[in-house]
């Protein structure tokens, strides 16, 4: 059968994140998986819009899929670059469904942290990445959401904290763990240095905004008018290689399954 993969990510109008961190993740798994043609596709209609006006034209995800469908492809692969099964990861299997009728076969990843051994692997990586160091703090800022999905917050925080990486606290923009409960923590520590890092595949406008934005509500401004010392780092998980390797070891999970819709 002809076969194919899309890869499927939410986007970014942050042109350097979308160079740096999903497009560093697509090139990885071109080298991955050589043989196989791959396209990509955003799931945002408005980041979509952006761009085109920028003159760079990226598909959406029913879109991709009727272009590889015309082109006689009959085995789709789809890897999601979501880091949670949440809205946007349940957009994507509806549409999967919507177009299922189009492939004999679609196989399709889970997000990043979808269950308990993704989120440890998750947690393995940035302990490595993160040294602890005497006095310092590090909150990775998420993007959170209201659908369940967002438990897998509270998770990793959980296997950090059990694995003896108190220093390590994870907050989310829009839901749990939110400011107050991070700030309550950073209160009884009194880090002298706290470093604010994004928990997203890439450091797009959350990141620049929400977490370390001049605006009196972004993390880091609350941070710093509580009397804190505070630095940011705008690198996306998406730019790390062992995060590349986790994508790619899922497609090729992908490939060499024969489970799908």
């Amino acid at each position: 059968m002809k076969k194919a993969v899309i890869i499927v990510s939410f986007g970014t109008a942050v042109e350097r994140a979308r160079q740096e961190e999903i497009e560093a993740v697509e090139h990885y798994l071109r080298q991955q998986v050589p043989n196989c043609p791959m396209i990509s596709a955003y799931t945002s209609p408005t980041i979509r819009k952006i761009l085109a006006k920028r003159g760079t034209h990226i598909p959406s995800l029913e879109e991709a899929m009727e272009k590889l469908a015309e082109q006689g492809v009959q085995l789709l692969y789809v890897l999601p670059t979501h880091l949670l099964p949440g809205y946007e990861y349940d957009k994507i299997q509806n549409s999967l469904m919507d177009y299922g009728h189009l492939f004999e076969q679609i196989v399709y990843a889970q997000p990043l942290m979808a269950n308990t051994q993704q989120v440890q692997q998750l947690a393995q990586v940035l302990m490595e990445r993160i040294p602890k160091k005497e006095g310092e703090m590090t909150v990775l800022l998420g993007h959170g959401s209201e659908h369940q999905g967002n438990l897998v917050y509270p998770a990793l925080q959980g296997v950090l904290h059990l694995a003896g990486r108190t220093d390590l606290l994870v907050g989310t923009v829009e839901g749990y763990p939110d400011f107050e409960a991070v700030f309550s923590v950073l209160q009884r520590e009194q880090p002298k240095q706290i470093t604010l890092l994004p928990l997203m595949l890439v450091a797009g406008t959350h990141a620049i905004e929400d977490m370390a934005g001049e605006q009196k509500d972004s993390w880091k401004s609350q941070l710093e008018q509580a009397g804190f010392a505070v630095k940011a780092v705008f690198q996306g998980l998406g730019a790390l290689p062992e995060i590349q390797q986790l994508y790619a070891d899922r497609l090729q999970h992908l490939i060499d399954s024969e489970h799908g819709i």
